[in-house]
């Protein structure tokens, strides 16, 4: 597993990190290989990010929720708590998604106190409602101006999950392409959310 920086954030992995089939990183990981844990990171990040990015409209968030998913992930391999290594994808999906909840429950709970204790006249809570509708309109956007081939990439990897003989076979091209069109289409998600909110 990277090291975390001083602001708690995992850094980016090297981009030459390893990768492997899940069953064989699962098994390597059990026996505390470190290499292991880094090719974990690099294969599952993006998913995870992007998930929370799209869950909570706030780029903070995400990294925070990459961070607390990995982390847990890790532990349960480490105590050999993940019964079939087949489903890695499914079980870092899942952590993450409760790792999301947790956060959005604590977060209502802390407006709530704060709104309580303050007696506010609600101006935070407006303005907090208007943030989070231009984030979630800034998300929209960018997946629309994305090409079409991007798109539909991101909407079947990382909601729909599929296989990636079957992303491929929809998208009409060979899996080994699937890697660069991966890469594009996250980099120009990025930027284009970048700009729409920038400022």
């Amino acid at each position: 597993m990277p090291a975390k920086s001083a602001g708690g954030r995992i850094p980016r992995v090297q981009e030459n990190a390893p990768t492997g089939l899940d069953s064989e990183l699962v098994a390597s990981i059990r026996q505390g290989d470190s290499p292991a844990e880094t090719a974990l990171y690099e294969k599952y990040s993006s998913r995870v990010y992007f998930l929370a990015l799209s869950e909570l409209h706030c780029r903070e968030d995400a990294e925070d929720i990459r961070a607390e998913t990995f982390l847990r992930v890790l532990q349960a391999l480490r105590q050999d708590q993940l019964r079939s290594p087949d489903s890695l994808g499914s079980f870092i999906v899942g952590t993450a998604l409760n790792v999301i909840r947790e956060q959005v429950r604590q977060k209502y709970k802390t407006q709530s106190l704060d709104f309580t204790e303050a007696n506010l006249t609600g101006e935070s809570s407006l303005e907090s409602a208007f943030i989070d509708s231009e984030a979630s309109q800034a998300i929209e956007e960018a997946a629309r101006r994305l090409k079409p081939r991007e798109r539909e990439f991101l909407r079947m990897h990382y909601y729909e999950e599929l296989p990636k003989e079957e992303i491929a076979r929809a998208l009409g091209v060979k899996e080994e392409r699937l890697r660069l069109i991966k890469s594009r289409a996250l980099k120009s998600f990025r930027e284009i959310y970048k700009k729409l909110t920038k400022g």
